[in-house]
């Protein structure tokens, strides 16, 4: 018997599907031509699935529509994914971070060198500016930029290793700690002490970096937190969890700065 279902019942059995049969969000997209972003709005329940969609879908899945839309549809754990999938499966990386400490603080001190002047860039803006600077070089790269790990708290989303790598950065007088008063509240800011070494970023790697702080170094604590709890990683993360690097590809505009080819839309 069919039944009216959600976006996100429809969604949550598609990527079960999908799983079970061993495809990548990205071998799937390609198969019903849609982009990878499109489909990941999709199974997250964000976007609904047109009747061609769908039809796609129910070729590529092997599922029958009048099943697949009942209230009792349950998915045979017994099915084996088609062979030739089995090796594109093996393609699809979870990519698990790892932090690179030597990189991390010549980012963190070019960003330092770049905003230390602006008033405004106290410990949130800088912690954004990091976040937005790893997550943008991943969607973009499908490649860890510093390798950090950052969680879900309630100012936003807060790199993890950053206070022993302050520490540490402070007692060899690369950077300085310092109080301010900005619109009347203290805040925590950082002087650079020693220059970059740039010869450790790519060129890839230092003109994301350039794009986020022209975009975001001029902006106050209040409007980066507002905006940075408006990016989907952040967004669907549980509060005090790790965020997920993998999150950035179901970014839509104006937080994805991937560029899609149109005609997989």
């Amino acid at each position: 018997m069919s039944t009216e279902l959600s976006q996100k019942q429809i969604g949550q059995r598609i990527t079960d599907l999908r799983k079970v049969k061993g495809l990548s969000q990205e071998n799937l997209a390609k198969s019903i031509r849609i982009s990878r972003p499109s489909l990941a709005q999709i199974e997250l329940g964000n976007r609904c699935v047109d009747v061609l969609e769908l039809h796609r879908l129910s070729m590529v899945l092997g599922f029958s529509l009048d099943v697949f839309m009942s209230e009792d549809f349950k998915i045979s754990p017994n099915v084996e994914p088609q062979s030739d999938e089995k090796i594109k499966i093996a393609d699809e990386r979870i990519s698990v971070p790892t932090l690179n400490v030597n990189k991390f603080k010549n980012i963190l001190l070019y960003i330092l060198e770049r905003c230390a002047g602006k008033p405004n860039v106290g410990e949130t803006v800088l912690y954004k500016l990091l976040y937005f600077c790893d997550f943008n070089y991943y969607e973009l790269y499908e490649e860890h930029l510093t390798g950090a790990t950052y969680r879900k708290l309630p100012f936003g989303p807060v790199p993890q290793e950053i206070d022993p790598i302050i520490s540490l950065m402070i007692e060899s007088s690369q950077i300085q700690r310092i109080k301010t008063t900005y619109f009347d509240k203290i805040q925590t800011r950082y002087i650079p002490l020693v220059k970059p070494d740039l010869t450790e970023l790519r060129a890839s790697e230092k003109e994301v970096i350039d794009k986020v702080i022209d975009l975001m170094a001029d902006w106050t604590a209040v409007k980066i937190s507002n905006y940075s709890h408006k990016d989907l990683p952040w967004e669907v993360a549980e509060d005090g969890k790790e965020i997920s690097y993998e999150l950035a590809f179901y970014r839509e505009i104006p937080y994805s700065v991937r560029v899609y080819d149109e005609n997989e839309n």
